[in-house]
């Protein structure tokens, strides 16, 4: 499989949470941010482009709720560093206030394969509105029942199946 870059969202993801658990993974790299409190979009999204590029090939990332938001703010000349990405559990900026810096939430389709996971009882983000970046983003929806955040709270620690969705990715090479 590709090297994984794993993208936490909004306060990071604690030491039982499927991100953290394939932190493990060969080759894997996981985004560090110097605020997880008070994030601000244009240094996050810097950050998460050191990272990219410090890479010495494409890679698949693993982004889970605000860092999902963050991959949509990338810049399109990082296309060549993404080999795809699983975007699990996409946070709203637009109805939470600190979060706030990272709205508007771009609208226009990745140019790498993508799959989005939701749940139809996520408490940051509805589920109309997660398939809507969907669409806008060309990913593949997954929808999941009562899976919530879809983080350690609601059940989702190794999360194996999630994994697989990852790979899955890694044989693509067109848009979904």
């Amino acid at each position: 499989m590709k090297p994984v870059v794993l993208v936490p969202g909004w306060q990071n993801s604690g030491a039982g949470h499927w991100q953290s658990h394939w932190s493990r993974l060969p080759g894997a790299v996981r985004v560090e941010q110097d605020d997880w409190l008070w994030p601000k979009r244009q240094a996050w999204v810097d950050r998460l482009a050191e990272t990219l590029t410090a890479q010495r090939e494409p890679v698949l990332l693993a982004a889970h709720s605000l860092g999902c938001i963050a991959v949509a703010h990338l810049p399109l000349s990082l296309t060549p560093w993404i080999a795809g990405a699983l975007l699990v559990a996409p946070a709203d900026p637009e109805r939470r206030g600190p979060l706030a810096d990272f709205a508007p939430v771009p609208h226009h389709r990745h140019p790498w394969p993508s799959v989005l996971v939701a749940s139809d009882n996520d408490p940051f983000c509805p589920i109309r509105l997660a398939g809507a970046y969907a669409r806008a983003w060309g990913s593949r929806l997954v929808r999941l029942a009562g899976a919530g955040h879809i983080n350690v709270e609601s059940g989702h620690g190794e999360w194996p199946e999630g994994l697989a969705l990852l790979r899955s990715l890694d044989t693509e090479s067109t848009p979904a």
